[in-house]
């Protein structure tokens, strides 16, 4: 039996939707919501107290997380001069990744659903050129989470 995975923090992004984020429909281009999950990746983890990757590669070698993997479903539409919220939280944690998830609504309405799985990089020591997964942080993972 998987041992129970810790209760995520939720952290929520707003995005204030732009004339040029739609297409000639005047619906959301459907790469944008990808986008904006992206975002909402780093923003959860700047929620949760974690530095900007830029200064984890400074002080940590931390690069970022990388996406791996994702997967979205489209509900509904949205169009320009709406804001969206995107809830994203961790759906899971593994040795080396994480499964986030996000909830795209307008209001109450849920407009889209994605998850992503990333990875927590560093720049490969033996070449340079190339990144390679370390060991989730522990620090991280337990700022991510909500206590007890």
């Amino acid at each position: 039996m998987a041992a129970a995975q810790p209760r995520s923090r939720e952290h929520v992004y707003r995005v204030a939707v732009q004339f040029g984020d739609c297409d000639p429909a005047g619906i959301v281009f459907f790469p944008n919501f990808n986008r904006w999950m992206d975002e909402a990746s780093l923003a959860f983890f700047m929620g949760c107290g974690i530095p900007p990757w830029r200064e984890l590669v400074k002080t940590r070698g931390i690069i970022g997380t990388p996406l791996l993997e994702i997967h979205t479903k489209f509900y509904r539409p949205a169009t320009y001069g709406e804001t969206i919220e995107i809830h994203t939280t961790v759906e899971s944690w593994a040795a080396k990744t994480l499964r986030q998830r996000h909830v795209v609504k307008r209001g109450d309405v849920v407009l889209c659903e994605g998850t992503e799985v990333r990875a927590f990089c560093i720049r490969d020591p033996e070449n340079p050129d190339r990144i390679k997964a370390i060991p989730v942080p522990e620090d991280i993972r337990a700022a991510c989470t909500l206590p007890d």
